[in-house]
């Protein structure tokens, strides 16, 4: 179950979501939370992440799941904490 994490494109399709994320969070922590641009800065990159997974052929293991929506979440994360601190 866990060799599924030492396949390494799971890791740089996960690099590439955490990247692909940064500047929605940014985008998100500058916005009224729950207003419709937040809604969109939160689920725009959605579609394009599972792009990413059918385009390199991830399939469907739970654990890539785990790996790729806790890649999306430190993207927004640190993409909204960026904008914090820069101000």
């Amino acid at each position: 179950m866990t060799e599924v994490l030492l396949i390494p494109l799971v890791w740089k399709v996960a690099a590439a979501v955490l990247i692909l994320n940064l500047p929605f969070g940014y985008w998100r922590a500058g916005v009224p939370t729950f207003s419709r641009m937040w809604f969109l800065a939160v689920h725009l990159p959605v579609p394009l992440v599972i792009a990413l997974r059918l385009s390199f052929r991830l399939g469907w293991h739970p654990l890539t799941f785990a790996v790729l929506i806790a890649a999306f979440f430190v993207g927004q994360l640190c993409g909204g904490l960026y904008r914090k601190q820069a101000r």
